[in-house]
């Protein structure tokens, strides 16, 4: 499904966001999850050749990231610093994510930019003064409905998400007029039936709207970490309500119109399936509030599992991701989330699945098939790509698969958040070369030294390798430093035909880009035979 909701004007930014996380603890694999799927996402559009930005950060405010503090005698701001510093930026760019920029709420871009936001719907009478007393879970800083909580054994009431006990408090709070926006937010949901990813997230969400809204608590007056409201300096504004406006004032609101003009509203904010209705009731009741435009679409992931369980540090099934990729490799793991659990549902990791997969589709498919043609090709032309001059149906063939895997893994990934079919289309046509190969033997074929079996043997070696030009351009976003080895082995670049990065996904499927008389060599191993699994 293409991107829906608010059109933007031409030339403006592809806006991706991704939830901007807490920082109470340093991040797991659940949180590379999304943000290695946004990064995919954005090089894909790259790829194309689209003006992009991508966007993730960091959410520092709130009850959840004091109490942290105080456990380790810091204040709340040396814990943040000291967290985004040595744990979230690190982790970013070890992972090879090409972000454009990183906010943090603590910076004054954003608090001065929250302030002015919320009085605004203060002066417009859409907030109003209050007292609210309800169950409250500090892990996802949210008043809890009676009916969301679940009970232990003993009937302690449970958050069902951190499955830790609930507090009830009671406090004076202000209050955003929510519940006036049902009727405009299922309007919303109804004419852009898109807005909401996968549809059983968009179904959960028109049920509770069509069930009626009430007014939201936006501020918390019992502890003070976080923006001050700006008209009563006794209360702090609601962390949530904080924490989403900073895909406005990332890009510029209130401070940079032309950029906010280009860039705003995202196309897609890509999230947890634990923080759906916060994103997709809440922040577009905001911007309606403020006149400002929706945005194009709320994906939401599945949960990554273990034993069953949600991955978090709260249930202690959290993983680091550097335990994984000092074993697979940066690329590899990049590409096994994606392409082992579909997005927008819950999958469980395994270190054996992720071996087996490794071995199967990146070593023997993927890699086997790049080693193979630069030996043949050293072997028999002298690492000098021939010409195809004695094209048949089998090549026919093949010319026809890698068109139809390019504009597949385009539609699936670059439009419809598929990423897991668009690497599947991409790997089929992987596995339709090797078995070319296989069936046409090249090995036998060079015993021909006739001038047919020569020719036959040039226009077999020139498919393999157009083929991998194209799968080079297809993984790139997904793989990029693998992709590169790959463009390099097979002389694309020195042959003219210019930088990896310069290929546009869109053109990668037309046969014969890759020049006759490249040089290609034999590099690395792409996938190098994995060592046994680390010790616990």
């Amino acid at each position: 499904m293409a991107a829906t909701g608010t059109e933007k004007h031409e030339g403006a930014a592809f806006y991706v966001t991704t939830p901007i996380y807490y920082v109470n603890d340093a991040p797991h694999l659940g949180h590379a999850y999304t943000t290695v799927a946004g990064d995919v996402l954005t090089r894909w559009h790259r790829q194309r050749g689209e003006k992009v930005w991508y966007l993730t950060g960091t959410d520092e405010h709130g009850q959840k990231i004091m109490r942290t503090a105080e456990a380790n005698n810091v204040t709340p701001q040396e814990w943040c610093d000291k967290l985004v510093t040595e744990a979230w930026k690190p982790l970013w760019e070890h992972l090879n994510i090409a972000n454009d920029d990183f906010i943090r709420t603590t910076e004054k871009r954003h608090t001065d930019r929250v302030q002015e936001f919320v009085q605004d719907l203060y002066d417009k009478g859409e907030i109003y003064k209050g007292g609210y007393e309800g169950p409250y879970c500090v892990g996802c800083e949210e008043y809890k409905l009676p009916g969301d909580l679940i009970e232990d054994e003993a009937g302690t009431k449970l958050c069902p998400v951190h499955k830790k006990p609930v507090e009830i408090l009671k406090e004076e709070n202000y209050f955003f007029k929510l519940s006036a926006y049902g009727p405009k937010l299922i309007e919303l949901y109804e004419a852009n039936p898109g807005f909401i990813q996968p549809e059983a997230a968009r179904n959960e969400v028109v049920n509770f709207v069509k069930q009626g809204l009430e007014d939201l608590s936006i501020s918390r007056s019992t502890f003070d970490w976080g923006v001050p409201v700006p008209w009563d300096d006794k209360h702090v504004i609601y962390v949530w309500i904080d924490a989403l406006l900073n895909y406005a004032t990332a890009v510029g609101y209130n401070e940079n119109p032309a950029k906010f003009q280009e860039t705003f509203p995202a196309n897609v904010h890509l999230i947890g399936k634990d923080i759906l209705r916060f994103h997709a009731i809440i922040w577009p009741a905001m911007l309606m509030a403020q006149g400002l435009p929706v945005p194009g679409r709320v994906a939401a992931n599945g949960w990554l599992m273990v034993g069953g369980e949600k991955m978090s540090k709260s249930n202690l099934t959290g993983i680091k991701p550097q335990d994984l990729t000092s074993h697979f490799g940066v690329d590899a793991y990049r590409w096994y989330f994606l392409r082992a659990i579909a997005f927008g549902q819950d999958g469980s990791f395994s270190w054996e699945d992720f071996t087996a997969r490794y071995t199967s589709e990146l070593a023997n498919d993927y890699g086997n098939l790049a080693s193979r043609l630069a030996a043949m090709v050293g072997k028999y032309f002298g690492g000098t790509l021939p010409e195809a001059t004695a094209a048949g149906e089998a090549e026919k063939a093949i010319a026809e698969g890698m068109a139809k895997a390019v504009a597949e893994a385009d539609r699936k990934i670059g439009e419809e958040l598929d990423f897991q079919g668009g690497i599947l289309a991409i790997f089929d046509f992987v596995k339709q070369v090797n078995g070319y190969i296989t069936e046409q033997e090249p090995w036998k074929v060079a015993k021909d030294e006739s001038e047919e079996g020569r020719a036959r043997l040039a226009t077999i070696l020139y498919t393999a390798a157009e083929s991998l030009r194209a799968v080079a351009v297809l993984l790139n976003p997904v793989m990029p430093e693998t992709s590169q080895k790959l463009w390099e082995s097979l002389g694309a670049e020195a042959a003219d035909l210019g930088p990896l990065a310069d290929q546009r996904v869109q053109d990668a499927g037309t046969w014969g880009l890759l020049p006759v008389g490249a040089t290609v060599t034999k590099g690395a191993v792409l996938f190098p035979r994995l060592e046994e699994k680390p010790a616990e």
